[in-house]
């Protein structure tokens, strides 16, 4: 749904380009804000389960999971997506279970301080991001124990998510109908992540192709 909304919006500024530039290559900004995943956030989690994952290498048992799952709202955060600064800030709010050596299961909940770096992957053409967990906040603890959570939200993450594949230059290129002439391809060969307050900019290089 979002690569056909994409390929929307840039079908009308490349039937513009093409009326009035004989050049065979343009650039087209996509732009995505905070609202756009705040959106996408509230969808997810009303159409699917919260996800969850593994944090110990036993595969728990049916007493304790060992399990941490990413909640949309819990110990006053709600998981998001933010700009500032040309970093991407994802706290993420959360909560599981473990079970420590001669301790028995353990609950607990928090909200972790993640961040999001871009690169784009040149062999596989696609935008992607590697999450990287910062700080964790334990509800209740004194951080007693956030250290030891941190270490295996990040190996969940490291597993499960990274790399988060965003966009991949296949499924931005398209074609053109020209009337009485056949189509138009419009190949996407490159593309510019760039991080602005409140906003993410895709700059994505396309050429014109004959089809």
């Amino acid at each position: 749904m979002i690569y056909k909304r994409f390929s929307a919006a840039i079908s009308v500024v490349f039937l513009l380009a093409i009326a009035t530039t004989a050049q065979q290559r343009a650039e087209v900004t996509v732009s995505l804000n905070e609202p756009f995943f705040d959106a996408l956030l509230d969808s997810m989690y009303q159409n699917f389960e919260a996800p969850q994952f593994p944090i110990s290498n036993s595969g728990g048992s049916a007493s304790c999971s060992e399990t941490i799952k990413i909640l949309r709202e819990g110990s006053g955060v709600r998981t998001a997506v933010r700009f500032r600064e040309g970093k991407i800030y994802v706290p993420l709010a959360f909560s599981g279970n473990y079970a420590p050596p001669f301790v028995g299961c353990v609950d607990f909940a928090g909200w972790a301080e993640t961040n999001i770096d871009l690169e784009f992957d040149r062999e596989n053409q696609r935008l992607i991001g590697r999450a990287k967990v910062l700080n964790i906040h334990l509800n209740g603890s004194g951080g007693v124990g956030s250290g030891l959570i941190a270490k295996m939200l990040q190996s969940s993450i490291d597993k499960k998510l990274n790399p988060i594949e965003i966009l991949r230059l296949d499924k931005l290129s398209f074609m053109v109908p020209v009337r009485d002439a056949g189509n138009l391809r419009l190949r996407a060969t490159n593309l510019r992540p760039e991080i602005a307050n409140g906003l993410l900019n895709v700059r994505v290089d396309f050429e014109f192709l004959k089809n």
